[in-house]
């Protein structure tokens, strides 16, 4: 038994749509626009759970780059001055 083909199934568009003015449209017209100002990068679908929109993504790298950042740069210690060793002898006073 053959399975039905999609192509059969009734048409969703609306009578009043006339599709003689849909044609002559350009494949990719605005693409560059679109990816101007985005990196897309794709990732695994076991972060994809783990991660599951923009903003988890972007909180949890940006928490990296200050982790890895802070472990990088040098931080600014207040050196105290060498305070004498005390030994026995001047702990018991002579």
């Amino acid at each position: 038994m053959k399975k039905a083909s999609k192509k059969s199934s009734q048409d969703d568009l609306r009578p009043e749509y006339d599709l003689s003015r849909l044609r002559g449209g350009v494949r990719g017209k605005y693409y560059r626009e679109a990816t101007a100002g985005t990196n897309l990068v794709l990732i695994e679908p076991e972060l994809a759970d783990v991660f599951p929109d923009t903003e988890s993504v972007n909180r949890a790298l940006r928490l990296l780059v200050d982790t890895a950042g802070a472990a990088t740069r040098k931080s600014p210690r207040k050196k105290r001055p060498n305070k004498p060793v005390r030994t026995d002898r001047a702990t018991r006073g002579g």
